[in-house]
């Protein structure tokens, strides 16, 4: 072992995508039906477990290729979350991301979801995780930015 490695807990790192398409009332996000548990069945962001060997971003583009499909949408950071608890496998943070598209495009469910599909922001199911507030944090800097 290095002598620069220490024993102690270490969290579990994620990424979620926050994809829009869209604008206003007509704005959609782009949403999973995870296969897995926890939460098999229920729909989410498009995400995922960080490889040891790659850049947040990179598995945020990853993860939303695998799972949906869509490939070159520009993400950007929006917010890391680490409420403890919000992981039912144990202590994890995830770094969420944001990125739109002018039109939604299809997708294509694979990997670890069963479904994907675009979803109004005014009429979403209800979500694994704390994806609610996820979605929420993005949709308001979304606003933000459109003012």
């Amino acid at each position: 072992m290095s002598s620069y490695v220490y024993e102690y807990p270490r969290p579990m790192v994620t990424v979620d995508a926050v994809v829009f398409s869209g604008d206003g009332d007509d704005r959609r996000i782009a949403l999973i039906r995870r296969r897995n548990e926890p939460f098999a069945g229920c729909w989410a962001l498009p995400g995922g477990f960080v490889d040891m060997d790659e850049s947040l971003e990179t598995a945020a583009a990853r993860e939303l290729a695998e799972e949906t499909g869509l490939r070159n949408v520009a993400l950007r950071q929006l917010h890391a979350f680490g409420e403890p608890g919000r992981d039912p496998r144990g202590r994890n943070i995830c770094v969420a991301y944001t990125g739109a598209l002018s039109e939604p495009v299809p997708l294509r469910a694979a990997d670890d979801a069963s479904e994907a599909a675009w979803f109004s922001v005014t009429a979403l199911p209800p979500l694994a995780f704390d994806h609610d507030k996820i979605i929420a944090m993005a949709l308001e800097t979304v606003e933000e930015k459109s003012l």
